[in-house]
């Protein structure tokens, strides 16, 4: 995935979650988030964390694949309820939107990296 504003890569290995069954099934049952790896949900303008064990980083982004919101560190049994304006999210390994430099009004776009 790049982050096309600052000709960086924001993490480079991305699953993409499309269909009803990977949307609702997310990272539940894993036990952690590799470093340098994510994943992209579709239709995902809030995320629950019920059931998950440990933290992540979710970013929102809007239909262009502009970063609206940017929830850090977000715990275990924790939700949020609505990014305004967002039409997917990116979830992340906890604190690796700060290490990945991503910040709200930056392009992300899933691209073949290499």
């Amino acid at each position: 995935m790049a982050n096309r504003t600052r000709g960086t890569v924001a993490v480079e290995r991305c699953r993409l979650a499309r269909s009803l069954r990977d949307r609702t099934v997310g990272l539940l049952g894993t036990s952690e988030l590799p470093g340098g790896q994510g994943l992209w949900i579709e239709g995902a303008p809030s995320i629950h964390m019920f059931f998950m064990r440990y933290p992540i980083d979710a970013v929102f982004v809007d239909g262009r694949g502009t970063v609206v919101r940017i929830v850090e560190r977000l715990r275990p049994w924790r939700i949020v309820a609505w990014a305004r304006g967002a039409r997917d999210c990116l979830e992340l390994p906890a604190g690796a939107a700060r290490v990945a430099g991503i910040n709200v009004g930056d392009e992300l776009r899933l691209e073949p990296i290499g």
